[in-house]
């Protein structure tokens, strides 16, 4: 398929954790002669949570915009689509993974959030979540990010240093590419 004729669309459905759910959906993609290039599924609660971005050309596209919401309601799910190109990656110097862990405390990840927006930190990829560990409520969070060239990684990493003592989390930093 051409690059012009290329077409990309992000598709999000949301309901009741049910089995069959996740290969409706994707048959309908594959029925209307969509690429799923990527993909995410989270169980939050008792709910699905199902990410697609398609790739077709225009018709292919199409009919999914139109057979979607059908789909949808057949299956009890909320579903939203929008159009979408492909991402331009800007100049970062470097991707790494934070993974922290400690006592579950509001505003934590908020707080870390914050920090990476003031360094203009892409992130990439969030997954958190939280754990009973000897009576207390340990919450565990793994990010993924692009680091802007223009960053001094290791000044950074200092200052991220005490933004962790003062949120009382341990953490590690790994470069993965």
């Amino acid at each position: 398929m051409g690059e012009l004729a290329k077409q990309q669309l992000v598709i999000t459905a949301i309901g009741e954790d049910q089995a069959g759910v996740v290969s409706a959906l994707t048959q309908l993609v594959s029925d209307c002669h969509c690429n799923i290039t990527d993909s995410r599924i989270a169980i939050l609660g008792n709910e699905l949570t199902f990410i697609m971005l398609l790739c077709g050309d225009m018709a292919a596209i199409s009919r999914v915009e139109h057979l979607l919401p059908n789909k949808g309601m057949e299956l009890g799910l909320l579903t939203m689509m929008k159009r979408t190109s492909s991402h331009t990656e800007e100049q970062f110097s470097g991707g790494y993974t934070l993974e922290y862990l400690g006592i579950d405390t509001p505003g934590t990840l908020s707080k870390i959030t914050g920090y990476f927006a003031e360094h203009n930190i892409s992130i990439c990829s969030l997954k958190s979540d939280t754990y009973a560990q000897d009576g207390d409520i340990q919450m565990r969070c793994e990010l993924e990010f692009n680091v802007p060239q223009e960053l001094d990684i290791d000044a950074f990493k200092v200052a991220f240093e005490a933004l962790s003592q003062r949120l009382n989390i341990d953490y590690t930093f790994k470069r993965i590419r």
